[in-house]
């Protein structure tokens, strides 16, 4: 299978089979012996209700754990906070998922829990096996990337990691469990994380745009030129969407109708479609215009970096919400 619309096919190789070890079980059980260890030197925020869980004052107000867990986590003097307890074995669960995936530990439990060894073991976690099987939030962000979401997708023509979680030996196994990586694509250079461990314990090839990469990035394998798209698989397509970023693209998975948009396109937590201005390291008006360049392709789902996951009926119901974004926002930066 090529890498087809500027550069050449990699070859394949299959992932490393790895296999959970003494070492990493070890590992396991000592996370959770010590959880109460690890809040040595970090202050509760007083504004967490009693109970089992907490988040510390060092909560760099990222969202994650307040979309994961809603229930249990608020914004409160922005930071999140503790607001509810979880009242079920559900929202307990979730709100160890949130633990899990904080990019800075900040989520603690007053006393260690053996549960969180079980909780390991789902992540990745399916988004919606109904309506978009194959496709999973790798849970574990980076605060290198601030907390941002990454993804992966298990497909036929070689699995796909959507920028770069925190590295953990035990995600690793997990993902080896599901068939490996083949490629990581970076959607820009902002959510890289820890795309180098990924790449060497995977031995994936990584693809990122050349208007991105850095120093940090600059031993990626494959790096796109110009403005695309490009096809990773018959029904992967890379979208280039500057603006945010100079090198920023979506990956857009025709057959689900899900789009990755990095940090190009959110929705925000009143539910509206959203883009960061404040973050913006290109030009607004640019990243309007590829935002409007969305319009010409058929999905249903939103799967941003940042912010949180946008859904729709159907294409029209996405069209009308895009040009009454557009209408909105292009008038304010023309």
């Amino acid at each position: 299978m090529a890498l087809r619309g500027g550069f050449l096919c990699p070859t394949y190789r299959l992932p490393n089979p790895f296999s959970f070890t003494s070492r990493s079980r070890d590992a396991g059980r000592r996370f959770a012996e010590s959880a109460t260890a690890a809040v040595a030197g970090r202050r509760k925020r007083p504004q967490n209700v009693e109970g089992e869980f907490f988040v510390d004052h060092l909560c760099i107000d990222c969202d994650t754990c307040r979309w994961m867990a809603p229930e249990v986590f608020t914004r409160v003097d922005d930071m999140s906070a503790v607001t509810r307890q979880p009242s079920c074995e559900e929202e307990r669960i979730k709100a160890l998922q949130a633990l899990l995936s904080c990019p800075t530990s900040s989520i603690h439990t007053e006393r260690p829990t053996n549960k969180i060894l079980e909780v390991q073991k789902m992540f990745p976690l399916p988004i919606d096996e109904q309506k978009i099987p194959g496709v999973y939030h790798c849970g574990y962000h980076s605060e290198r990337s601030y907390g941002a979401t990454s993804y992966f997708v298990t497909h036929p023509e070689g699995n796909i990691l959507v920028d770069s979680p925190r590295f953990t030996e035990r995600l690793a196994c997990n993902i080896e469990m599901l068939g490996g990586v083949r490629y990581m694509f970076l959607t820009h250079k902002d959510d890289v994380g820890d795309h180098e461990k990924w790449s060497k314990r995977m031995r994936c090839e990584r693809i990122l745009h050349s208007g991105d990469v850095e120093i940090s990035t600059a031993d990626v394998e494959k790096k796109l030129c110009g403005e695309g798209p490009w096809d990773i698989a018959t029904d992967l397509k890379l979208i280039y969407t500057p603006g945010h970023t100079e090198g920023s693209v979506c990956l857009y998975y025709k057959p689900l109708k899900v789009l990755f948009t990095g940090d190009h396109l959110y929705g925000s937590e009143e539910s509206d479609l959203a883009f960061s201005v404040i973050y913006n390291q290109q030009s607004v008006s640019l990243q309007l215009k590829s935002i409007r360049k969305l319009l010409d392709f058929d999905f249903e789902w939103i799967l941003p970096g940042h912010g949180r996951r946008v859904t729709f009926r159907d294409n029209q119901e996405k069209n009308s919400a895009l040009e009454a974004f557009l209408a909105r926002q292009e008038p304010l930066y023309a």
